[in-house]
């Protein structure tokens, strides 16, 4: 299906949160992916887990529901749902490296056309390494989904054939949604679900990838 123009990270976060299935335990990674929490149908019953302690955590807080105690991983004042239930690190990566997820969203530098995942490190000098729990999350949820900008600010596309950036986790990717265009990867198999403000020919032009639309 092809959209008239780049979708907006509201849009991207509904869409995201459309793909969710009800009653998932899903973890959403720092950055874009945490705008997803405020698009789910609360009856879902989708559940969402935070690796510094939570289970039930709601969209994000705002005025007076902002309380200090209650951030998510990147540090938002967020909401708890009904049943909310609060443990430490160490239960929390438990959850995560035990396979206990069934997604996890996470952000990305680049991802490559088989699944492997760039998300900690561009590898520039005097660059903040980032790792969180992006490494126990890519290897240990059932289905890793990445939410990005499909080219970064000097137009260089970050679904690629190989990534050249420090790995994150091999071959876990299995969807990638951004502002252009959503991908169904599968053993190095590219699928274009739908396109937003780009044909599929501008794609093939501009991502090195082959691209698969059956």
């Amino acid at each position: 299906m092809e959209h008239p123009a780049p979708l907006g990270r509201a849009e991207l976060a509904a869409l995201v949160a459309r793909d969710i299935p009800p009653g998932a335990y899903v973890n959403l990674g720092i950055g874009q992916p945490t705008a997803v929490a405020d698009h789910l149908d609360p009856a879902s019953g989708v559940v969402l887990h935070t690796e510094n302690g939570m289970l039930g955590m709601g969209p994000h807080a705002h005025g007076d529901d902002v309380d200090p105690d209650l951030l998510n991983a990147g540090k938002i004042p967020v909401t708890e749902l009904p049943g909310a239930s609060y443990f430490d690190h160490a239960q929390s990566f438990a959850m995560m490296r035990g396979g206990h997820l069934d997604v996890c969203v996470l952000g990305a530098f680049q991802v490559a056309a088989d699944g492997t995942l760039a998300n900690w490190h561009t590898g520039a000098p005097g660059a903040i390494p980032a790792v969180g729990g992006a490494m126990d999350l890519a290897v240990g949820a059932r289905s890793v989904f990445v939410m990005m900008t499909l080219f970064d600010k000097t137009g260089r596309p970050k679904l690629v054939r190989e990534c050249t950036y420090p790995v994150t986790g091999l071959r876990c990717v299995r969807r990638v949604y951004t502002d252009r265009a959503v991908f169904h990867l599968d053993g190095g198999r590219v699928h274009v679900a739908e396109t937003y403000g780009i044909t599929l020919d501008e794609l093939r032009t501009r991502l090195d990838v082959p691209l698969d639309t059956t």
